[in-house]
C-alpha cells in the first residue's frame, strides 16, 4: 500500500512505524492508495483523517496509524514518545477543571482549551482566545490571547501542543 501524508502529519506517520510514504501537502489520487491527514482536509481517496491537537488526540493517532501500518504499538510504547514533553503528559486523558471562563473562535482551539479545563462561553468571559489567522476576526478588544495555527508553528504535534499548552498554562 502506498501512503501519501500531509506535513503536518508526517511525525504521527514516521512515529507509527511507516517507512515508505510521501508527504504532499494536497494529496491527489494518484499520490498514493491511502492518505493520512487532518481531520479537517478534503481528498478524493481513501484518507484516514486524524486530529492532533490534543495530547490525547496525539495518542490516539499515533494508536491508529501504528494499526493502519500493522506496527500495533502498545500503550507504554506510545507514552514513551511522551517523555520529553510535560505538559503533554500532564494533559494526557485529563480531567482538569478551572474557574476560567474563556470565548474561543475556532473549532481546533476548543479541544486544547477543553483540555486545560477552561468553561467555553459566549458571555462573562475572563478571556478571548483565537488562532493567528483569525486576528482581524476578534471583535473584543481586551483580555485577548492569540494562539499560533498548524502555518506558524512547528510541524510536530509535541511541540505545537506544549507551545499551545504552555500559552494558556499562563493564563491561570
Amino acid at each position: 500500500m502506498k501512503i501519501v501524508t500531509t506535513p503536518m502529519c508526517e511525525e504521527i506517520v514516521k512515529i507509527a512505524g511507516i517507512k515508505d510514504y510521501v508527504v504532499n501537502k494536497f494529496p491527489k489520487k494518484d499520490d498514493g492508495d491511502l492518505a493520512i491527514l487532518l481531520s479537517e482536509s478534503k481528498v478524493e481517496m481513501d484518507a484516514l483523517q486524524i486530529k492532533i491537537n490534543t495530547s490525547t488526540q496525539i495518542f490516539e493517532s499515533i494508536k491508529e496509524v501504528s494499526g493502519i501500518a500493522g506496527n500495533d504499538l502498545s500503550d507504554e510504547e506510545i507514552l514513551s514518545y511522551f517523555d520529553d514533553y510535560e505538559l503533554c503528559r500532564k494533559y494526557l486523558n485529563s480531567d482538569f477543571k478551572r474557574d476560567v471562563n474563556v470565548k474561543v473562535y475556532s473549532e481546533f482551539l476548543k479541544d486544547i482549551v477543553q483540555d486545560v479545563g477552561f468553561n467555553i462561553v459566549c458571555d462573562g468571559f475572563d478571556y478571548v482566545i483565537y488562532p493567528d489567522y483569525l486576528k482581524n476576526n476578534v471583535i473584543e478588544s481586551d483580555n485577548l490571547v492569540e494562539i499560533p495555527s498548524h502555518n506558524s508553528i512547528s510541524k510536530n504535534p509535541f511541540d505545537k501542543a506544549e507551545l499551545r499548552y504552555g500559552i494558556l498554562e499562563n493564563l491561570i
